[in-house]
């Protein structure tokens, strides 16, 4: 996967998913938090303050002695990296010279002092960076992570941490009624006739949207068109209703919606792929959240949904149970991605014994056949 691939996966880190800096062991000229802003980081040469330059970024102070500094990110979704990119916009005699990362997994949410007793495994090894740059580096491991280490050699400023992956939700809390579509539980934006204000991924983001940028607007039309969207659903599910939120756009909305399900598992809908009608054509409002209830429950793996002839959305919620096939599958997949370590936790917490969970784990992948006993499987499925 290329540089270019990989930063269009979503950034698991991002506060815009929920992503925490939880420690830093040095912060002095510039918070941690800044690291996870999902905004790109601004300058200004007039902004000082009583411990000098501000930077919209996480900088440590000089060091006067031997080691390294270093931070650590709660992944706001959990999942397997493909990328990161360190940025160290604006620093430019003020950066590190080198930089690493490593991830670990963990159950919960661990403190920063229970963090430190964990085993962290390397993803990016110890790597020059440049200044005032986004240093990007692919990262091959398969494995799913939770939390992650950037640590930069000797001292000096980063301003934006980024963790391009695919995430891997916890499928323990994937049972009953979930958001389908929902990017923290692993849907995607696959396909959109138009992108010119703002992408089609932030109608999937958790929480309510903020200001009219936090949605997705497309540029006007004049051709007697509609524009569109393709998601995939995070596995295959039935929907049962559809929440189709304008909030904050107000002269540019979208006039009319539908939505239609597709089954197509393992691929994308074709050209010629079956779509069923989920929600008729419907007019919207301005600044509004419109709850619809959905007309049928024939199981769908992608959505199309249509806006008519243009205009803005907030959000879409797609709420409905994933088929039981596909609720087992998720199982199965989020064990194999596991760090042994972990995944030797959370089999002892299904009951089984520590050395059994060792040999349990000589059989993954169990995705592809690997034997899971049907008493194990059933408490991950919460049964």
């Amino acid at each position: 996967m290329t540089t270019k691939d990989f930063t269009r996966l979503p950034d698991l880190a991002s506060r815009s998913l929920a992503g925490s800096v939880v420690y830093a062991n040095d912060e002095l000229f510039a918070e941690r938090e800044n690291l996870i802003k999902p905004e790109p980081s601004v300058f200004s040469a007039e902004d000082f303050g009583h411990k000098g330059k501000v930077y919209d970024g996480w900088e440590t102070r000089r060091r006067r002695e031997p080691g390294h500094d270093y931070a650590i990110v709660r992944l706001g979704v959990p999942g397997v990296v493909h990328g990161v990119v360190i940025d160290t916009a604006w620093f430019k005699g003020n950066y590190p010279p080198y930089a690493s990362v490593e991830a670990t997994s963990a159950e919960g949410a661990p403190s920063p002092a229970e963090l430190e007793q964990v085993t962290w495994e390397t993803i990016v090894e110890k790597t020059a960076i440049k200044g005032d740059t986004e240093n990007p580096f692919e990262v091959a491991d398969p494995r799913r992570w939770t939390h992650v280490r950037l640590t930069i050699y000797p001292d000096g400023g980063v301003a934006r941490f980024r963790v391009h992956g695919r995430p891997v939700p916890d499928p323990r809390f994937l049972d009953g009624t979930i958001d389908l579509a929902a990017l923290e539980h692993g849907g995607d934006v696959v396909d959109c006739s138009d992108t010119f204000y703002s992408s089609p991924v932030q109608l999937l983001l958790p929480g309510r949207a903020r200001i009219m940028g936090d949605g997705w607007e497309n540029a006007r039309r004049r051709d007697g068109g509609n524009d569109h969207v393709t998601v995939r659903l995070a596995a295959r599910g039935r929907v049962r209703r559809v929440e189709i939120d304008t909030s904050y756009f107000i002269g540019n909305a979208a006039g009319w919606a539908s939505l239609r399900g597709a089954d197509a598992e393992g691929s994308e809908p074709g050209e010629g792929a079956e779509w069923t009608e989920l929600v008729p054509k419907t007019r919207l409002q301005p600044d509004t959240r419109h709850f619809l209830r959905s007309v049928s429950a024939a199981p769908v793996t992608h959505l199309r949904l249509d806006v008519f002839p243009d205009g803005g959305l907030a959000r879409l919620r797609v709420h409905g149970e994933l088929t039981a096939d596909a609720h087992r599958a998720a199982v199965l997949r989020w064990l194999d991605l596991l760090p042994a370590d972990h995944a030797v936790q959370v089999l002892s917490g299904a009951g089984v014994p520590p050395g059994a969970a060792d040999d349990l784990l000589r059989r993954r992948p169990f995705a592809a056949g690997g034997v899971l006993p049907p008493t194990v499987l059933a408490a991950f499925l919460g049964r």
